[in-house]
């Protein structure tokens, strides 16, 4: 994944050295640590924050993304720390999943698609899912005015009933409108779900 602003911008963030703050789960890992059972998909890692956590409490992880220092780290400490957490480097845009999962996580990622690709991944991460597990997603929507971060030609922003509507089969277990200021009395706006796929036969 290169050519992109917002890579550019994450990828600049990931090369430094982390601080304590940096690794601290944010506040919708924390929501999403006491749901995440069985075998993980954290696609979108970042510095793996929340799959290490998940690791720690049993969970088998493997994640994803495409700013090689975010993976550099993750692998790093998970051999540091010899825990079940396998990270790869990839293009998110066009990552061909072939296993399916107890849980996929996907936290901050999809607004920095094209509507037409962030819709797409999205239903591939659906359709990975087992019969009965969770799907743990997070993402800005509309009513963000902070844009710094984004590729122009390259973003997306759902409303929040674009994204609840996506899981209207799914058993909602948490729906959540959060906002929080951003630079230049600007403003982060985003939602939280974590739905449950519906058992099959």
């Amino acid at each position: 994944m290169t050519g992109n602003r917002s890579i550019a911008f994450f990828e600049e963030q990931f090369r430094r050295q982390p601080t304590d703050a940096a690794l601290k789960l944010n506040p919708f890992e924390e929501m999403a640590l006491p749901y995440l059972r069985g075998d993980i998909l954290d696609f979108g890692c970042g510095l793996g924050n929340l799959a290490f956590a998940a690791a720690r409490q049993g969970c088998k992880v493997t994640a994803l993304d495409g700013s090689p220092a975010a993976i550099r780290h993750v692998k790093a400490r998970a051999s540091a720390e010899a825990v079940t957490v396998s990270a790869s480097l990839t293009d998110l845009r066009n990552y061909p999943l072939s296993e399916k999962y107890d849980c996929i996580v996907c936290i901050g990622l999809l607004m920095f698609f094209d509507c037409p690709m962030a819709s797409k991944v999205l239903s591939q991460l659906q359709a990975h899912v087992r019969p009965g597990g969770l799907a743990v997603i997070n993402v800005l929507v509309q009513g963000t005015t902070y844009m710094d971060m984004f590729d122009p030609s390259s973003h997306c922003l759902f409303t929040p009933s674009e994204v609840q509507q996506r899981f209207v089969h799914w058993n909602m277990e948490r729906f959540e409108i959060n906002e929080f200021d951003a630079p230049e009395y600007t403003l982060k706006r985003f939602v939280t779900l974590i739905a449950r796929k519906p058992n099959v036969g």
